[in-house]
Formats: structure tokens, sequence, C-alpha cells
């Protein structure tokens, strides 16, 4: 039996009126997250990533949809004008302990130690003053700032700063944590420590974690599922392999292009003299594949079935779900005839074939 997800999100629609203006943020949006998953939801800014997660704990009341989360229900309206079923009071602010919120520039206090932020959280805990001075401290040592503790947030760097704001989301045992762009305003060292940590808390705490960015290298590195936003819609999901091997829309290409830096190598390598002065035998080609492909001598196997040669000018293969996930751009030269039979052959063998310049006949 299928568990239900811990969030469902179905048909959510968010509008702001502003004189006579409507605005739409988020335009008929179904999200479901399952307990466990890192889900990266990606999008440039203004695609209403922000807004829709702000969804999940009502700290932004959709327009009309349905919110469950645990299966209890939070928000629920057919439409603008229908009756509403949402909750509400104290029993909106207990469920809100279980979702933990960090945000791109830690929203500390200040003129609070690091001890005292992290306390923050707990200042309406059932918990005992010796309880919560333990639970803090722990907290303290699971994100490494054990040391800094009766510092200010202004003797600590970003990333510690961010680390404070981790402890503090999770002060309350949340099932949730929501990340907003949490490592948009972090050096890319930086970056990826957060992101080691925010994985390992999903790892050996079972934690579901929502990933807002605008970067897909973020979404690479720790996440399983990923939603691409676009002027409110989602355009595209699916898992983090499905997604980086057979991307559907432009925009997405667009990301994966970034993350992987092929965007960058194919720009350098078009204005390289072999493939600027291609020759009328030869096509500047990007090979994609996925899994067993890459241990497969296709490469080598080209020359000996259809004595096509091919010239590997980059190379690039990442490790996502612990399957191999390679690019590479070549060229290739041989008779017309032969270097449409070995294209066939590499798509037969699921490898994706983008001519980037000449075949045209092919």
């Amino acid at each position: 039996m299928t568990e239900e997800p811990i969030i469902k999100l179905d048909n959510i629609n968010v509008t702001f009126h502003q004189k006579k203006r409507t605005i739409t943020a988020v335009n008929n949006v179904t999200v479901h997250v399952n307990r466990g998953d890192v889900y990266g939801i990606v999008g440039y800014s203004g695609a209403g990533k922000s807004t829709l997660v702000r969804v999940i704990n009502l700290l932004q009341e959709p327009t009309s949809g349905s919110v469950i989360v645990n299966n209890e229900t939070f928000f629920q309206a057919t439409d603008e004008n229908a009756k509403k079923t949402i909750i509400g009071g104290n029993a909106l602010r207990d469920r809100r302990r279980k979702i933990g919120m960090i945000f791109q520039h830690f929203n500390l206090l200040n003129e609070r130690t690091v001890t005292e932020n992290v306390a923050f959280a707990l200042q309406h805990s059932p918990l005992k003053d010796e309880e919560k001075k333990a639970k803090v401290a722990e907290l303290l040592e699971l994100v490494d700032l054990s040391d800094r503790a009766d510092q200010f947030p202004a003797q600590l760097s970003g990333g510690q700063k961010q680390r404070v704001a981790i402890a503090r989301a999770l002060a309350n045992d949340p099932e949730i944590l929501i990340s907003d762009e949490a490592t948009s305003a972090l050096d890319p060292k930086t970056t990826n420590q957060i992101l080691a940590l925010l994985k390992k808390l999903n790892q050996e705490f079972g934690l579901t974690i929502v990933l807002i960015t605008h970067e897909m290298q973020a979404v690479k590195e720790i996440a399983n599922k990923v939603s691409v936003m676009q002027d409110g819609e989602i355009i595209e999901s699916g898992s983090l392999l499905e997604i980086f091997a057979q991307p559907k829309e432009q925009l997405t290409r667009e990301f994966i292009e970034t993350a992987t830096n092929i965007d960058k190598a194919i720009e350098t390598i078009s204005h390289e003299a072999l493939v600027h002065n291609l020759k009328d035998n030869e096509v500047f080609a990007r090979l994609s594949y996925v899994g067993d492909t890459t241990d497969e001598p296709l490469i080598t196997g080209l020359f000996r079935d259809f004595n096509v040669t091919a010239n590997i000018l980059y190379g690039n293969i990442e490790i996502l779900q612990e399957t191999p996930v390679g690019s590479l751009l070549v060229i290739l030269s041989g008779e017309s005839a032969q270097l449409k039979a070995a294209l066939g052959t590499l798509r037969d063998h699921h490898v994706t074939v983008e001519l980037i310049k000449g075949g045209q006949s092919l």
C-alpha cells in the first residue's frame, strides 16, 4: 500500500488584487511530496516558488485549492468565491511548529546570542528550562556551532548564520523543513557545506525537505524529486534522474546546462578551429547517456562497425541517485550514409544525440 504524501498541494491558485489589476502568482499547481523526500522546486525570480511553499504552512493563504499536510486538511476551497475550510488559531500555530523554515537572509535576532536565537524558537515549548538548555546545546552540536554559542550574529560568517537558522528551525522537532533560497547568499564552498548538512538531516533523521532555489546545482546535490516553475505554473516534474536525463522543456534544459557547465563548454568549443571549420563529412554533436550505456564501448564501436571516427572534445559525468549520467561533445567523421547509421545505432542504445553543427541531411 502506497503511503499518503506528507504534503499534498492540489490545484493551488494564488491571486492578488491590486486596484484594477489581478496578479496570478500561482496558477493551478499540484505538488505531492512524500515523506523523506528532498523535493526541489526550481525557477527564476518571480516564478512563484516562494509563494507556493508559503502555502504549505498557510503563511500565504491560497485563493483556491487544497492543502493537506500529514493527512490533515489545512485549507480547501473549490474557487475564490467558495466556502473555505481552513485551520486557524492555536491549531495552526501548533502545526506550524512541525514545519521549520530557513531563508536566504537568515532572519536572526542581532541583539541575541547564538544560544538565545535558537532558544527563541522554544519559548512556547512545554519543555522545562533545563530541558530547553540541553535541547539548544544538542542542536548547536548537530550544526557544529557549539564553540560559537555565546557569540552574536555579527561575529559569524554567512554559513555560520545559516547554521544557526537551521538549528532554530529544528528546535521543535519538525517533520518538514522548507528551505527558501537558503544558499543564495552564500559562496560556493559554504553552499556545499550547508547542502551537505541538509542531506545529513534528511538521511539520518528522515526529515522531509522542500528546497526552493533558482540554482539547479543545489537541487542536483541533494534532491531526489524536482519540479520546474515558470510564470506561476509547474512546467515539468519528475525524479532527479528523469529531469536530468530527459528534460522536456527548454527552461529545464537551460537549468541543467548551467548546472553541468555544458553550456559554457559548447560555447567555448564552438569557437575552436576544429568546429569552426567543420568539414562536409563531419558533425559536431552532443551525446547524452544514462546508466548502463556509460559502460558500453559505443564510441570505439563506431569506428569498428561504421568506419566513423570520434574526436572527443569534452566529457562530463555525474552520479545522480547512484546512476551515472554523462555528456560528450564530439566531432564525428565519416561518409554520410555511415554517419547516419552510426547515429541510429547510438540512439538505439538510448544515447540522446543533438547535432549542434553540420549533419543537415542526418
